[in-house]
């Protein structure tokens, strides 16, 4: 995974990204339960692609559901990958489940 994705290890280290980035925030956000681990696996790729081709536009961060569980219960994050645009703060888009990077472009599409 490209170093572009930010990975915090806490809720107020994820809360300090979302304050210091001046681009919305694409979080999406991974389990490490056994049904979520491969479907996630796969996320790390897609949004290490969407990392690189957004530099400067589009701040990445993956975010651990075990590790960040107030922004997990936050913006309502049910489940295993789950991808979150926000925008200062706020969530303008949300998707559940695994999704291909075509997938995720037509989900940004219009939004940044």
């Amino acid at each position: 995974m490209t170093q572009l994705v930010h990975r915090p290890r806490e809720d107020a280290e994820f809360e300090f990204i979302l304050g210091r980035s001046t681009v919305p925030v694409l979080a999406y956000f991974t389990g490490t339960w056994p049904k979520a681990i491969e479907p996630c696996r796969v996320m790390d790729a897609v949004m290490g692609d969407i990392a690189v081709a957004c530099t400067g536009r589009l701040t990445v961060v993956r975010t651990d559901i075990t590790r960040c569980p107030a922004a997990t219960k936050r913006y309502g994050i049910t489940g295993a990958p789950s991808c979150l645009l926000l925008k200062e703060g706020a969530a303008v888009a949300h998707s559940s489940g695994p999704m291909t990077i075509d997938e995720v472009w037509q989900f940004l599409d219009g939004r940044l």
